[in-house]
This record gives structure tokens, sequence and C-alpha cells, in this order.
């Protein structure tokens, strides 16, 4: 599926979600988005679920700490997520945010 930048800024301004754009670190924010990737580290490592949350402003990175897997955590998937910012090595991140799966048109 082809991400459109402006439909998901248009998505994001709908919703009443802080535009990842203009996210800050240590502030509690609502982001909203679609998730451009999935990923989970080996086996042997500990247990970590990274999707990267993609608003046509910028990404940041969602990271749930104990997962490696989430029923309906997929690329593709859009969602609203909430939690506090933090300064991530290559984004933004929010660890263990909460979160609301979007259906199609929300």
């Amino acid at each position: 599926e082809q991400i459109d930048a402006a439909d998901e800024a248009r998505s994001a301004a709908r919703l009443g979600t802080t535009p990842i754009g203009e996210v800050v670190p240590r502030a509690r924010t609502t982001v909203s988005g679609v998730l451009k990737a999935v990923t989970y580290g080996p086996a042997t490592a500990k247990p970590v679920l990274t999707g990267q949350l993609y608003d046509g402003t910028g990404s940041i990175d969602l990271v749930w700490w104990g997962r490696r897997r989430i029923a309906g955590i997929t690329p593709g998937t859009h969602l609203v997520a909430e939690g506090r910012v933090a300064d991530g090595t290559h984004r933004l991140q929010i660890h263990n945010p909460a979160y609301q799966l979007l259906g199609p048109g929300q």
C-alpha cells in the first residue's frame, strides 16, 4: 500500500494528535499515523518489538519491551499512540505506549 504523506498529515490533524515532526523529547504526547515497519530482536536477545510510526510530518519508533508480537501491530496498520517521548539512536521513541488501532477510514 502506498503511504501518502498528505493523507497521513490530514488524518493526524482530524484526530487532534500532535504532528510527529513537532514532538519534543521528555514530553507526554499523543501521535497517530501508519506503521511503516515492524521489527523484533533475535530469539537470543531480550524480547522487544519496534514499530516505526509515520504521519506525513516525520517518524517515531514505538517500542514495546518484553514483547515479540502484538496482535494487530503489523506494517500498514493505522493507530493512535500515547506516551512519554525519549531520545532514540535514530529517531525519537515512545516506550510501551498506550495505543488504539484504527479501522479503515478512521
